[in-house]
């Protein structure tokens, strides 16, 4: 698999919830750095369970839409 990047954006977005949940919750300020390096742990440790989870849940999914395929653009023959 390969490694999980997160654009700028999205990395600044979960440092801000890190930062506001830790500031809130534990009366503690993270810096950005602290912050990152939560979210680059997050990152390894569950990242990899969340990703094949969500690959198990398309599987599924588009094997019901396979299974179901018949039905719903097959066409009888005239005969």
């Amino acid at each position: 698999m390969k490694a999980l990047e997160l654009t700028e954006e999205r990395r600044a977005t979960l440092r801000g919830h890190l930062q506001t949940l830790f500031a809130t919750e534990f009366d503690e300020r993270l810096s950005d750095f602290r912050a990152d390096d939560i979210v680059d742990l997050m990152l390894k440790t569950l990242g990899p369970a969340v990703y094949n989870q969500d690959v198990a849940d398309v599987r599924a999914h588009l094997q019901g839409k396979l299974e179901d395929l018949d039905g719903e653009v097959w066409v009888e023959e005239a005969g």
